[in-house]
């Protein structure tokens, strides 16, 4: 008897232990009682009537993640592909989750495959390289409309992997190549250009230098030459003054000692006599001067016969003064 009792409060234990539920953080329970919704319990410790009421989904509140296998697709110019997806979801109605759909991964997973095939189907195959992000706005609308009855937000979707088939990946390959090559061209090209520019520009900026030398050189050989003239010019005008000045000084001189008219018509001969030293033809002379030569003359020709020698008787010469 008493070992019966000791095992019937061992089941009461267990039963009552099992009663007793701990939820915990980020964690929910839909419960039944007798195969009917009762309720969600949240974090903290709930107790269920044995028997009768049972835990009938455990659900996470957390953000997951799920990543599909790559789906074949097809693109608007026939050009078969495979993507993989990788979906960010959230429960936010767990009896929804629970009662609305059987398998919902399964389904979020059909779900992607049909969006993706529809999207990428308006696409072409260069579009579908190239808009990564627009696809994945498209299909996160989309799916979040469709899980909104079970309870699921996708907060979400990302192309994983685009996977073209191989003659497609070759001929890529060989169009990259290709506009490598022909940007390396190019900028072969303009590098060339440029340089031949800056020499140009060089060879411009030396003809200029060049020429802005040769302009200060001519201007200051210019300057030096005028300069020259200039002063042999104020030279010739000081030998000239000088010369005026020593005349001048002289007549001075010669009204000072008061010199009588013979003296004044002997100078004036003097200087006919330098005037005609020169080069003229044709000379003018005053009638003073000419008076004045007349005169020199006779008295020359006087002084030539006074010294001429006479005979004496006895025939020796003698000089008469």
């Amino acid at each position: 008897m008493p070992i019966v009792v000791i095992v019937l409060i061992l089941v009461v234990l267990v039963i009552l232990a099992s009663c007793i539920k701990i939820v915990p953080q980020a964690t929910v329970l839909v419960m039944e009682r007798l195969g009917a919704y009762n309720g969600t319990w949240q974090v903290g410790v709930h107790f269920k009537v044995p028997f009768i009421d049972r835990v009938a989904r455990r659900v996470t509140l957390k953000e997951q993640v799920v990543d599909f296998a790559p789906q074949p697709v097809i693109t608007k110019d026939n050009v078969t592909m495979r993507i993989d997806t990788v979906v960010f979801f959230q429960i936010t109605d767990p009896k929804l989750f629970t009662y609305g759909v059987e398998n919902p991964i399964m389904a979020i997973e059909n779900l992607t495959a049909t969006t993706l095939r529809n999207i990428i189907g308006d696409l072409e195959l260069d579009q579908t390289l190239t808009s990564r992000e627009t696809i994945n706005t498209k299909m996160r609308a989309s799916l979040d409309v469709a899980t909104d009855p079970w309870g699921i937000k996708v907060n979400r979707v990302e192309l994983k992997n685009i996977i073209p088939p191989a003659a497609i990946q070759d001929a890529m390959e060989k169009q990259m190549k290709a506009e490598r090559e022909r940007r390396e061209a190019i900028l072969r090209a303009e590098g060339e250009k440029k340089s031949t520019i800056l020499v140009a520009e060089g060879n411009k900026e030396s003809a200029i230098l060049d020429a802005e030398a040769e302009k200060q050189a001519a201007i200051l050989r210019a300057e030096a030459e005028k300069e020259k003239m200039i002063k042999e010019a104020e030279g010739r005008a000081e030998a000239i003054l000088k010369v005026q000045q020593a005349n001048a000084d002289g007549l001075r001189f010669l009204k000072e000692v008061g010199v009588d008219e013979a003296v004044i018509q002997l100078k004036s001969l003097e200087a006919f006599a330098k005037a005609a030293d020169g080069k003229a033809t044709k000379i003018i002379i005053p009638s003073e001067i000419q008076n004045l030569a007349g005169l020199v003359s006779s008295l020359t020709e006087v002084a030539k016969t006074d010294m001429e020698p006479t005979a004496d008787s006895a025939g020796v010469g003698r000089t008469e003064v």
